[in-house]
């Protein structure tokens, strides 16, 4: 991993971060305006503290149309609050736009005679018994409407911008009368949408698990004050897109202990909570200026950022477009990607929820030991600089889990590891938005190891969250959307 260069010019990412280090004792809710002009002048893009970060460049009419609805996909992200903002219900959501595209592509590439994978949930759709005289805008209108129609669908509150961005991308009303829409998106909504009904994804019932027991998950204080706002205590119950249940890849790793006092009283656990506590503080002298900046690059946590599928799904377009993917294999991309990311999030909280052991946090475990340690913050903040921990167990972690998903979706789709991008962060707490690595696991790991330097997680939450991810990849590039014809190329 390296700091991304501008101009061509090596940047003194030392001088500018190691501010960072002097802050050592205070929490760092927001950089000063020495850093933010030392990094603007050392040709880093800081992001303020506090202030609503910037969103990426409006995308024009040229833009590949899946890339452009991402863009508002993401905006969608931004305006989730509570619940809706969960991992798991934007996870979901973006697997249903993703799938319902690239379901409207296939059936395109089918009724022309160019399909060359099956579509998700292999049922091809031909929409037409002839294929009619095709028109140059035809591929784009198929899925400029199909992502209208289920991003509007999924998120009725933005509908006033979702509207605009149609209009600004066709010129057209999105209600205007398309004959695409009675072809294509009607009966590939449907076909999403049946999918998913009854899939458990409403189910709001609240946590009522034991928040006592030395051990055990309890609230972490900030937004987290009782048990029933634990968020999405149900996930690991839903349906998944393609795994066979949630519980398909659970690690082992807890399951070793018999009970909370077992698990408390192991080396194992002592020599975890004894890591975070050195290198996750908010006054950590163990960590490396590199790792702080990391920890915050990754979190994108907090309201008003696209949130951690979002920084994903932002990065699955960085590297489509640096390759130069075609709208083709854009839509298949991005399905394999988000019904990866889908299926994670629900594995991961199988683990957090439906094991004998729902972890307490590191804030919970270390200011249990008491003494020096009894005021113990993290690192991780909310905008005003308090304390913030999300608000569910620890084991495994979410970041990790789809950050291994992401990467497993996409080393299975290039077939191969080492291609260089670079990735962006809104996370209002960043000292840089951009950090470059030359391998999509190098930047996997990296994500799932902020989670430790943040505090928020223990070493082996991320080990496994990985793990999770990884396989769930594996999985679903092995079992859906595989080629039509054996032998045929599974990537580009």
């Amino acid at each position: 991993m390296a700091l991304e260069p501008q101009h061509g010019r090596p940047l003194a990412a030392k001088s500018v971060l190691a501010r960072l280090k002097s802050r050592a004792g205070r929490r760092p809710a927001r950089p000063s305006a020495a850093v933010v002009a030392a990094a603007l002048l050392a040709g880093l893009t800081p992001v303020a503290a506090g202030a609503q970060p910037v969103a990426a460049a409006a995308p024009n009419h040229r833009d590949d149309p899946t890339q452009y609805w991402n863009n508002v996909l993401l905006h969608t992200f931004r305006d989730a609050r509570g619940m809706d903002a969960a991992p798991g219900k934007l996870t979901r959501a973006a697997a249903m736009v993703y799938a319902a595209i690239y379901n409207a592509e296939s059936a395109y590439q089918y009724t022309y005679g160019t399909m060359k994978y099956q579509p998700y949930l292999n049922r091809p759709l031909k929409y037409a018994d002839r294929p009619p005289r095709r028109r140059p805008d035809e591929e784009e209108r198929v899925i400029d409407r199909t992502a209208y129609r289920i991003i509007s669908q999924l998120f009725p509150g933005d509908q006033a911008y979702i509207d605009a961005q149609f209009t600004a991308r066709t010129g057209t009303s999105p209600h205007s009368f398309d004959i695409i829409n009675r072809l294509v998106v009607d009966p590939v909504v449907r076909q999403i949408n049946a999918a998913r009904s009854g899939d458990g994804s409403d189910n709001s019932q609240v946590y009522n698990g034991d928040t006592t027991t030395p051990g055990a998950w309890r609230p972490t204080g900030g937004s987290c004050q009782r048990a029933s706002d634990a968020v999405t205590p149900n996930w690991g119950m839903v349906k998944p897109f393609v795994l066979s249940s949630g519980s398909q890849f659970r690690p082992a790793t807890l399951s070793a202990f018999a009970s909370y006092a077992d698990l408390l009283a192991s080396p194992a656990y002592a020599g975890q909570v004894e890591e975070v506590r050195r290198v996750g503080a908010v006054n950590s002298t163990d960590r490396t200026v590199d790792q702080t900046a990391a920890a915050w690059f990754w979190a994108n946590d907090l309201d008003g950022t696209y949130k951690p599928p979002g920084q994903l799904l932002e990065l699955t377009g960085i590297v489509a477009r640096r390759l130069e993917l075609d709208k083709y294999q854009t839509t298949r991309l991005y399905a394999l990607v988000s019904l990866s990311l889908a299926d994670s999030a629900i594995a991961v909280w199988d683990t957090k929820y439906d094991t004998p052991i729902k972890l307490w946090r590191p804030v919970t475990a270390i200011q249990a030991t008491g003494g020096a340690n009894a005021n113990w913050q993290p690192l991780s903040a909310d905008r005003s600089g308090a304390p913030f921990t999300p608000c569910f167990p620890s084991w495994s972690s979410g970041h990790a889990g789809l950050a291994g998903a992401w990467a497993g979706a996409m080393k299975r789709f290039f077939g191969r590891d080492n291609i260089s991008f670079t990735a962006h962060s809104e996370d209002p707490h960043t000292p840089v938005a951009y950090r470059s690595f030359t391998n999509f696991s190098q930047a996997a790991r990296e994500d799932a190891l902020s989670r430790l330097w943040l505090g928020v997680h223990y070493r082996w939450d991320v080990t496994d969250g990985l793990a999770i991810g990884e396989n769930v990849a594996d999985y679903l590039f092995a079992n859906t959307m595989l080629p039509t014809r054996p032998g045929h190329p599974a990537r580009r």
